[in-house]
């Protein structure tokens, strides 16, 4: 089963290679697409000298998460998809590979990383609401059963939970310890950041409301 990791990243120039030269430790990971989603810095540029598995997609406007994500499956052909996001801290290979296994097992369609023992915000947000990991392993064959998977910037994660629990698929959670990723506040500032957090959180509760009203 040909395996390909989907990273989907917006000016992360100085993050991207370091998830990136990880990914290529994983030997079950045959190829890394990643998908600079109108990156202004040199997300592509970096990303390309990353590793020998590393496939760079460069999309010439923002268009946000869920085109990204999808303009990475476009471009890859493999059995299944590892989605990760640019600007882990703490990962490592034996992480990516617990993602994987339940998957390539068959033991299951899909498998969800969620932080513990990271940092309290992030850690608190996938509490919260751990179906909006970011960090799954799909079978190619669920995903494409999933309709309209880019029709919202920040409805990738809910889209996919949605389908796998009005269909009954049983989704596997592995935890991945000391794994965080770059706060916005040390992306955007203080102040830019602090509200980009409050927004993330007003779209967590909205993405439980919709859950709770379709379950």
């Amino acid at each position: 089963m040909k395996v390909a990791a989907i990273i989907p990243a917006y000016n992360e120039a100085a993050r991207i290679g370091n998830v990136i030269a990880t990914v290529e430790k994983v030997e079950e990971v045959d190829e890394i697409v990643v998908v600079s989603d109108g990156s202004t810095d040199d997300t592509a540029k970096v990303a390309a000298n990353a590793g020998s598995k590393v496939k760079v997609v460069e999309l010439s406007t923002n268009r946000g998460k869920g085109a990204a994500l999808l303009a990475g499956v476009q471009a890859t052909t493999a059995d299944m998809l590892l989605f990760l996001d640019a600007d882990l801290l703490g990962l490592e290979p034996h992480h990516v590979r617990d993602l994987l296994q339940p998957v390539l097992k068959g033991e299951t369609e899909m498998a969800m990383a969620v932080f513990s023992g990271g940092r309290l915000a992030t850690d608190l947000a996938q509490k919260i609401a751990p179906f909006l990991s970011g960090q799954r392993a799909i079978t190619r064959r669920l995903l494409e059963r999933i309709p309209a998977l880019s029709v919202s910037r920040f409805g990738v994660e809910v889209a996919l939970t949605q389908y796998v629990h009005e269909h009954g698929i049983t989704v596997r959670r592995v935890p991945w310890h000391d794994v965080t990723h770059v706060m916005k506040e040390e992306k955007l500032g203080l102040a830019k950041g602090f509200m980009a957090r409050l927004k993330m959180y007003w779209e967590i509760l909205l993405s439980l409301r919709l859950l709770r009203g379709r379950g």
